[in-house]
């Protein structure tokens, strides 16, 4: 990929890094790659997340889970 795409799929990026409490039940799949960061490949933020108390996108108070609604708001939420 040359850097003109690179840069085009960085900008295209969906999901924003935030600083906002994470439940510890939230899961996704970039959580089991072990590998270390490639600065030369786009991370592609798929949003795709689970509940690991229900291995669905539903948490167990049976709402959408995700990097941005899994906070201390949710009666289910756990602090890291």
């Amino acid at each position: 990929m040359d850097s003109e795409n690179r840069q085009a799929a960085t900008a295209a990026d969906p999901l924003p890094v935030t600083a906002a409490p994470r439940c510890r039940g939230l899961r996704n799949k970039g959580m089991f790659i072990d590998s270390p960061p490639d600065p030369t490949i786009p991370n592609p933020h798929d949003g795709f997340f689970w509940c690991r108390h229900t291995l669905t996108c539903l948490g167990p108070d049976r709402q959408v889970v995700d990097e941005r609604s899994c906070g201390p708001e949710r009666a289910c939420y756990e602090a890291i």
